[in-house]
């Protein structure tokens, strides 16, 4: 009997399985150094417990996508360790804060199933929660990903597709307990925008752009330990390169995103995402965002809906799909998300 596991495959998915991901993660001060030496992070409450502290936090959090790719992370052995592709996001609630000291786990609910047309791959949707060592919910997320089959002739489940919401509600964000921007220092924060500066359907071009690096990708997916074989294995895709992990782009736009939305403190909801094409070493990230919404959340604080737009050199505003439908060949990343900043 063999001691080795390949991973599940589309016909090992069925509507209303629950998955128990394993190996939990105790959160120390090393995912928080490791994270900045890879993405150019410079959110001033990520990076200090005394500025978190005057924010109403205990201390500084470590950043909500670092906490998402841990989380995602455990997913991906149960998941999407045979996926041809992470397809997109929605629901995505960042619920608790998460501090060096927690410990996270992952389960992941099969909510939908949908075989392509060409019999060799079919979609599979889960919600996946995390919780931290008391068993609250910090964070959950729809995802959905392509998965190879394993067997070509195993039979068409009946297809179930999810009912998601377009996008989350302000009722539907959590304010983290405590947090106030009464004390909020601009000045350490490193730009003087509050959330009144801002206009809907106004774009900022963040200006700067990173050139993505094989060994850095590498890196930051063991970081989170996903062990997606695209990923890693130059052998596994036709073309002979290894795929960028998308959390590695979107790690990487919200970074550069500083430039522009650097009093947008904390995401707490992802509406909707897409990795539009493919990224891999050589390219060449630059960002863009779009003002979708705003609202006020309390006397302190306001909640920006933001679309991040990542591509591979496109000034901002451009079309990003063709009257096809279909995204332009320069786009990676189009993602739609609510973070927090001061009034």
């Amino acid at each position: 009997m063999s001691k080795t596991s390949a991973g599940n495959f589309f016909e090992d998915y069925s509507v209303g399985q629950v998955l128990t991901h394993a190996v939990p993660r105790t959160i120390s001060g090393g995912e928080r150094a490791v994270y900045t030496s890879l993405y150019p992070t410079r959110f001033a409450l990520y990076s200090s417990d005394e500025f978190a502290s005057a924010c109403g936090l205990p201390k500084s959090p470590i950043e909500d996508l670092a906490a998402f790719h841990i989380v995602f992370g455990k997913s991906v052995p149960d998941v999407s360790l045979n996926a041809v592709a992470n397809l997109g996001y929605a629901e995505g609630q960042f619920l608790l804060p998460v501090y060096a000291g927690d410990t996270l786990t992952t389960t992941s609910e099969v909510i939908g199933v949908k075989q392509n047309s060409n019999g060799k791959t079919g979609v599979v949707w889960v919600r996946s929660t995390g919780r931290n060592q008391r068993g609250e919910a910090v964070l959950e997320y729809v995802r959905w990903v392509m998965v190879r089959k394993r067997d070509l002739n195993a039979p068409e489940p009946e297809t179930v597709i999810p009912d998601l919401k377009a996008g989350l509600t302000v009722d539907d964000l959590v304010i983290p307990k405590g947090l106030d921007f009464s004390n909020y220092d601009f000045d350490l924060a490193g730009e003087p925008h509050r959330w009144g500066d801002y206009d809907i359907g106004e774009k900022i071009d963040h200006v700067d752009g990173v050139t993505i690096e094989e060994a850095e990708h590498m890196l930051a997916t063991r970081l989170w330990q996903n062990t997606a074989k695209v990923h890693f294995d130059a052998t596994n895709r036709p073309d002979g390169k290894r795929l960028i992990y998308g959390g590695h782009v979107i790690s990487m736009a919200r970074a550069l995103s500083f430039n522009g939305l650097a009093n947008a403190q904390m995401i707490v909801g992802i509406n909707a995402g897409a990795h539009a094409n493919p990224c891999f070493a050589g390219d060449t990230i630059r960002v863009w965002s779009e003002v979708l919404d705003k609202a006020k959340v309390s006397d302190s604080i306001g909640a920006l809906r933001v679309r991040m737009v990542a591509t591979k050199g496109q000034s901002a505003g451009f079309p990003l799909k063709g009257v096809d439908g279909k995204y332009d060949p320069d786009v990676l990343l189009d993602l739609d998300y609510w973070c927090l900043v001061p009034c």
